[in-house]
């Protein structure tokens, strides 16, 4: 299975284009979104190109290349869902082969073990930190994309690639920021 991934878009149309683009290019299996698609938030500066009204648009031609796994994050609003033209879960079960990969924005999960409720083996793909991650933690795996939109941490703008066990975060230039490779 190949996913390509992405987190805190924050209403940036160029990081849509981008990711249009991408997927065009990898043809992935699936498109996965972790969440925070539309609104910059409160505490997060307005990202250049903004213009989430633009966006839904986009999304729909996203959703003609390749299927779309999105669960929704804490800037996502009621009124988002009216009109995006995809749902949006709390979070989604993504399994490939033995490997299991518990997929949510991030905020309502700790980042650190102990993870109550989760097999060791679990893998949590998350966003809202806007900080890139793929490491392995008392058996647990943690991977975030970070954001292709408002890095945090001086990382620069990033997204994912998932392929049949490898998980990579790349930089928009290409660069690996970081990477896990499982056996599936």
């Amino acid at each position: 299975m190949r996913m390509l991934i992405a987190s805190d878009l924050h209403g940036s149309c160029e990081s849509l284009e981008f990711l249009l683009a991408k997927t065009e290019e990898m043809k992935p299996d699936h498109v996965v979104l972790l969440g925070d698609i539309l609104y910059h938030g409160p505490r997060n500066r307005l990202p250049a190109s903004y213009g989430p009204g633009n966006m839904p648009d986009n999304f729909a031609r996203l959703m003609e290349m390749v299927p779309l796994i999105a669960v929704r994050g804490n800037c996502d609003a009621e009124v988002d869902l009216f009109v995006l033209p995809f749902p949006m879960t709390e979070s989604a079960w993504i399994v490939d082969g033995s490997l299991e990969i518990y997929a949510s924005h991030g905020h309502r999960i700790p980042e650190v073990p102990p993870m109550p409720g989760f097999a060791k083996g679990t893998v949590f793909l998350r966003g809202h930190t806007h900080v890139p991650r793929a490491e392995e933690v008392d058996g647990y795996h943690f991977w975030n994309p970070g954001s292709m939109t408002l890095p945090k941490q001086g990382y620069p703008k990033s997204y994912a690639v998932y392929d049949n066990g490898c998980f990579t975060v790349l930089g928009l230039d290409g660069s690996v920021i970081a990477k896990e490779e499982l056996k599936v």
